[in-house]
């Protein structure tokens, strides 16, 4: 039975249009994977089903009572509301119940007996249903979720505005599950979490009864727990049976049968056009040749779709800086409280180290620490002399109005426009894009924005806050690359080995540092 049908939809905001004439069918219990290129419009095509936007054609229907969850990489929490406030109102409905079922026992006192057994009846009912969906052990699955998230280290009791973007999307993450909900849409669910975590979530997915769509670029991830593909290329959504791997087998064999067949086509066209030019004008072949320019008029041509344009990224090496990029004497660091153990550690020149460990345990207040950014409870950070730092940030603060070419211009005032607009289109990103405001823009083209900041400075050391968080197959592809081509030094932080596995020589493990219970 179909959960959600979408017919015919259409959509475009200005000149860009992102879909046409779309469909698609939900089923319960598939587990499906919506994936595509950064801007294709995935979170879009989101937004558009739980009804936040409106096509411009189509419809969209959902089965009747279906409670839908959605992850969204945008929502905002409100100030006042802990951790488990958040977390305890995912059973909002079961706790209005509660309020209904102490509403009836305070009546019961004053009906006449008919009365009271309609209540009684409507009484045992509710309690069926509260126990039913675990009520009265709610504290301890919110502890549960809390604690496969990494979120109990946080304290249950502290105020959600406090905390990071990714702290906030676990959250929202753990409400989602405690839900429940008949389908789930989830908006890149493993940006933000760690290994551990990712792990936790893969199993609770693989084993999950219901629907949900998935959008996500964590390609092992996705291969794990999807068995449907719908694919988003070119204003178009096709479906593919299996995980991700299978797409790609079937998606390349369809591409290469099109590519024959419109070598074919082109091929027939050009010879039926030479007739037709060639034979028009001679009375005895005349007819020949109308009926060749029917033939040619009536004919259904095969249009490949253009080619999106692939990322590359190449980092401007700076001048050699000295043997020691940095060294640190009894550096503890942290905020009101140590996250570290008093740390002795060095990077020399060249190196390149991956810093791994769970959510939480400081491995980017260590890299501001290093940087100056933060200060240190005690101890000292010495840096090398010449240094050239390019930093990547985990997320940035705030809504940014300026369109991508000012975002650029302003950091390399010296730049033509055209210098702009091909640093921006080296990155992967289309006319429309750099013309847009950076804030309209999907989290991966915001990454690109950032990276072509990056990758325009001359650096001798690169300081990388998840820099693979919201970036499509091809550009993760291309930051890999660029990652091993660089000849300065790298400190990394992400949460995918086989992202930084060929790039680091040495894992720096900071659970083995932290003051905190991971």
């Amino acid at each position: 039975m179909s959960i959600l049908n979408v017919e015919h939809l259409s959509y475009g905001f200005g000149d860009r249009a992102i879909f046409q004439d779309v469909s698609f069918r939900l089923l319960r219990g598939e587990h499906i994977g919506l994936i595509g290129a950064n801007g294709e419009g995935k979170s879009t095509f989101f937004n558009i089903v739980t009804g936040k936007l409106t096509p411009d054609e189509g419809k969209v229907e959902w089965a009747k009572d279906v409670r839908v969850g959605y992850l969204d990489q945008h929502t905002v929490l409100k100030k006042g509301m802990s951790i488990r406030d958040v977390l305890k109102s995912a059973f909002s409905y079961l706790f209005e119940l509660e309020q209904k079922m102490n509403a009836i026992c305070d009546r019961l006192g004053e009906v006449d007996e008919e009365t009271m057994m309609q209540l009684m009846e409507e009484l045992g009912t509710i309690q069926d249903t509260l126990t039913l969906h675990d009520f009265y052990i709610i504290d301890a699955k919110v502890e549960e979720v809390a604690r496969a998230l990494g979120l109990l280290d946080l304290g249950l009791d502290k105020d959600v505005t406090d905390l990071s973007g990714g702290q906030r999307t676990r959250i929202l993450l753990g409400k989602l599950l405690l839900e429940k909900p008949d389908i789930l849409l989830l908006d890149e669910p493993t940006n933000y979490l760690d290994e551990e975590h990712i792990n936790w979530l893969k199993r609770y997915l693989i084993e999950y009864e219901n629907a949900f769509i998935l959008i996500s670029h964590d390609i092992p991830f996705l291969d794990e727990v999807v068995n449907i593909i719908y694919h988003m290329e070119n204003q178009e959504l096709n479906r593919y049976v299996g995980n991700y791997e299978d797409f790609q087998r079937v998606y390349e064999v369809k591409k290469s049968q099109l590519e024959a067949a419109y070598k074919r086509q082109q091929q027939e066209i050009s010879q039926l056009k030479d007739f037709v030019a060639r034979n028009k004008a001679r009375v005895s072949t005349r007819n020949m040749a109308m009926s060749r320019q029917k033939k040619l008029d009536k004919m259904d041509v095969i249009e490949l779709a253009a080619e999106r344009p692939k990322p590359e990224f190449h980092f401007k090496k700076g001048r050699t800086p000295g043997r020691y990029i940095f060294e640190t004497k009894d550096f503890v660091i942290g905020y009101d409280e140590p996250l570290s153990k008093p740390l002795n550690i060095s990077l020399e020149r060249g190196q390149k180290i991956a810093l791994t460990g769970a959510n939480g345990i400081g491995k980017t207040t260590l890299i501001r620490s290093i940087m100056g950014l933060v200060e240190p409870i005690s101890g000292k950070c010495e840096l090398g002399e010449n240094l050239a730092i390019g930093y990547f940030e985990q997320e940035m603060k705030g809504e940014n109005k300026s369109t991508c070419i000012e975002e650029i211009w302003s950091e390399f005032p010296s730049f033509t426009q055209y210098e702009v607009r091909s640093a921006l289109a080296k990155c992967g990103l289309t006319t429309k894009h750099i013309e847009s405001q950076v804030r309209v823009l999907s989290g991966g083209e915001q990454a690109k924005v950032r990276l072509c900041k990056l990758i325009n400075k001359e650096t001798n050391v690169l300081m990388l806050d998840e820099p693979t968080n919201h970036l499509d197959v091809d550009a993760k592809d291309a930051l890999k690359k660029a990652l091993q081509e660089y000849q300065g030094t790298l400190l990394l932080i992400c949460h995918e080995p086989e992202f930084y596995q060929d790039i680091v020589q040495e894992v720096w493990d900071c659970s083995k540092w932290t003051t905190k219970l991971v």
